[in-house]
């Protein structure tokens, strides 16, 4: 059962942090740097980065990919699972900081919202495809 989890854990941080990467420091950047660039560091801070994902994958994996009390659910239910917590997760963020910021650019939450709904299933999917294939082999 560990092997599973570790598994599981693995592909979805892997997935997670590849794409988060790619979306952040290329992709979407700029539209961050245009909308909040005012708020941002100019370095991140790395021990608050490393713990988020840690957690964040963490999370996916308990709520999606291999939640307690039964089986493993299927791909429609890992994915599905995954993104709406992807959603309400990062909805929490976003709509926080619209409600108590000023000028927090609205287009940037729909698009942060949409985001974390997109790579969380991603993430999950991922980690549902490793251990699926570490069960089989």
């Amino acid at each position: 059962m560990m092997k599973r989890q570790l598994a599981a854990y693995a592909g979805t941080m892997i997935v997670m942090v590849g794409l988060d990467m790619l979306w952040l420091g290329v992709i979407a950047k700029p539209i961050y740097q245009n909308g909040i660039g005012h708020l941002m560091a100019d370095k991140p801070n790395v021990p608050a980065a490393v713990l988020f994902y840690a957690l964040y994958g963490l999370a996916l994996v308990v709520f999606a990919v291999l939640p307690p009390g039964g089986p493993a659910p299927g791909w429609g239910k890992t994915v599905g699972m995954a993104a709406l917590f992807g959603f309400f997760a990062y909805a929490t963020y976003d709509l926080t900081n619209l409600a108590t910021l000023k000028q927090w650019p609205i287009g940037l939450s729909v698009m942060d919202m949409a985001w974390g709904t997109c790579i969380s299933a991603a993430a999950a999917a991922g980690g549902k495809a490793l251990m699926d294939w570490t069960a089989a082999s």
